[in-house]
């Protein structure tokens, strides 16, 4: 009984010391609160978008927080195994998407940290130059992965497709032209995947097959892959 008493006892205070820390860390590393889109990823953003995921009102409110636009749909099943939940069709953020862009909600938070925090400062260090586009290939897509009998993520509207971006002065950062290159835009490009590989739960990108040799995919789904 001793003993037993004696772990409790470790036990407790173990606990009350990770919950001095917690409380302790900036709200960015703190994987518990609130996420703010606006400020800095810290080490606990992938934890924190991933919460969104189970919590409606949080991710809109975040959404609301950081003036995003969007025209929340109506849950619903579409075709036999594809569906829309907690989704969106995005109006309006930073940059625009060549596309109408339909996603869950914790998608386009995800979306919209990448523009911010690793898109738009990329764009003004490399090139001195904002983006004013980001072209892409689309989000929601009832289908398969490709070679597969998966679902896709897109399938649920929880991935994003991204094919180049479309700079203020009229040059375009093309993923299939550019990819691998030594100049301005292979670094680039290089420097905008891995900010992707730090925020969301999946990027794939040239390297990871030739189904994705012209364009990266991003998605908030299971599993954690960067390549």
């Amino acid at each position: 009984m001793r003993g037993i008493s004696i772990l409790l006892t470790y036990a407790f205070l173990l606990a009350a010391i990770v919950v001095i820390i917690v409380r302790a860390l900036p709200a960015r590393h703190n994987p518990f609160a609130p996420i703010d889109l606006a400020s800095r990823p810290g080490v606990a953003i992938q934890a924190q978008l991933a919460r969104l995921k189970g919590d409606r009102e949080a991710c809109f409110t975040a959404l609301d927080e950081a003036n995003v636009g969007y025209t929340p749909l109506e849950d619903e099943p579409r075709g036999e195994k594809c569906g829309l939940f907690d989704a969106l069709t995005l109006d309006r953020t930073l940059t625009p998407y060549s596309a109408t862009l339909q996603m869950t909600c914790a998608q386009t938070a995800a979306a919209y940290m990448w523009e911010r925090h690793v898109v738009r400062p990329a764009a003004v260090e490399i090139f001195d130059s904002p983006v004013a586009r980001i072209e892409t290939y689309g989000s929601f897509s009832c289908r398969n992965i490709a070679g597969t009998r998966r679902l896709s993520q897109h399938a649920f509207g929880n991935a994003l497709d991204v094919s180049g971006f479309r700079l203020e002065d009229g040059r375009l950062i093309d993923v299939e032209a550019h990819w691998g290159q030594r100049g301005k835009e292979g670094k680039f490009l290089k420097r905008v995947h891995e900010g992707a590989c730090g925020i969301f739960s999946v990027t794939l990108g040239p390297e990871y097959n030739a189904a994705h040799a012209d364009h990266f995919h991003m998605d908030m789904g299971p599993g954690g892959i960067c390549r």
